[in-house]
């Protein structure tokens, strides 16, 4: 396996030079300030790639080449927005650039309610609270029809904070959900006006009676469109499991355990038409066995993100320290070992740890919680390899 790490570009508080001394042999980034929807130039892409060459490294993975919203609720302008994708991707074939990850969540990708949750030993981790983030669908968000999407038990939870829970706390909320999480790869949501509830229940506006059927129905026919050009350049196209693994704010999701991800291999069964295998994600949900799915899904698999998670009483989720948590990593890693050579991997989030928090890294993106992470697998990667040659 081939390891690769995440990088915002030039303005990523970590450096090409640092990735290059922690032994990283691949990057995977993107051109995030571009708009989605408007077509990456070819010499932008070159740029990218040189630069990323000149320290020593290949850039391995587009993550990601963002798929319009009017694509995923097939908006009037989805023909011409699936068009310009289509130049993006025959772009980056020109400059030799051959997976690319995205995904298919509508309006709102990763969601956590703590981006700094303290662990027994002192480092922080990524928290998701089912009942905080129940309070924040009803009474932040105010979505109509919210209630019925809660079990019993985590309204009763939501119900209590929102006799405790003080201004600052919602702001807090809001600032984790939608604005850090969210706005840090590509920019604020939507044009940036108004505040960010405003601008989220407008972007949510255009999913109403969109169903599971119709963005499956969307996603095929994406897919059928830039299949051509894919076979063309030999890109691989690897879709993200949703994180959670499950709907949320009313929105359907397509991605969330086996039957999904079979669904979506199948529905469109060209070879690049492939998947992110992130253990992380689908850790998260009690319903996926997740090496189970590594079995079954690795012959499909052209990117890999190795972390996983604990599950908490009440739906609540932590993110684990690689060498802890539900999944077995090592286990992961002999099955997609075995299955393809050179497949690119990153250790996906970390711990913030040694001051990460006070330099200002994306969320989950720290720089040392990483290079621990890395240091970890690739130790487990080492094992794996002299187990094969045995």
């Amino acid at each position: 396996m081939k390891k690769t790490w995440r990088w915002f570009g030039t303005g990523d508080k970590v450096t090409l030079e640092m990735m290059r001394q922690i032994g990283v042999e691949g990057v995977v980034t993107a051109l995030h300030d571009i708009p989605a929807g408007e077509v990456w130039p070819e010499d932008r892409i070159a740029a990218m790639k040189a630069l990323i060459e000149s320290h020593g490294m290949e850039w391995s993975v587009v993550e990601s080449l963002p798929v319009s919203e009017a694509i995923k609720y097939a908006g009037l302008e989805r023909d011409r927005l699936i068009d310009n994708y289509i130049r993006s991707l025959e772009n980056l074939g020109r400059c030799g650039i051959r997976t690319v990850c995205y995904n298919f969540m509508p309006v709102i990708d990763w969601v956590r309610t703590e981006l700094e949750h303290p662990m027994p030993d002192g480092t922080f981790s990524l928290y998701f609270d089912y009942a905080k983030f129940a309070f924040f669908d009803i009474y932040v968000l105010e979505r109509e029809g919210a209630r019925k999407d809660f079990p019993a038990d985590v309204l009763a939870r939501a119900e209590a904070l929102e006799k405790t829970m003080t201004e600052d706390d919602r702001r807090q909320l809001i600032d984790t959900i939608i604005t850090k999480t969210q706005g840090f790869i590509n920019g604020p949501l939507g044009d940036g006006q108004g505040s960010p509830v405003e601008r989220f229940r407008a972007l949510m506006k255009p999913y109403r009676g969109v169903s599971k059927d119709q963005l499956r129905k969307n996603l095929k026919y994406f897919l059928e469109a830039i299949m051509p050009v894919c076979g063309k350049w030999d890109i691989d196209m690897c879709i993200h499991p949703d994180d959670p693994p499950m709907p949320v704010f009313g929105m359907p999701r397509i991605a969330c355990d086996a039957a999904d991800i079979r669904w979506i291999l199948d529905a469109v069964p060209d070879p690049h038409n492939g998947l992110t295998f992130c253990a992380g994600s689908l850790s998260s949900g009690a319903h996926n066995d997740v090496e189970a799915m590594a079995r079954e899904f690795a012959p499909r698999t052209r990117f890999v993100h190795l972390r996983s998670c604990n599950l908490l009483p009440g739906g609540d989720f932590v993110e684990a320290p690689h060498t802890a948590g539900r999944v077995d990593l090592v286990e992961l890693i002999r099955i997609f070992s075995a299955c393809r050579d050179s497949l690119p991997m990153r250790v996906d989030h970390g711990k913030t740890m040694l001051g990460d928090q006070s330099v200002g890294y994306n969320p989950g993106y720290g720089f040392h919680g990483r290079m621990l992470a890395l240091a970890q697998v690739e130790g487990m990667m080492a094992a794996v390899k002299k187990e094969k040659h045995q």
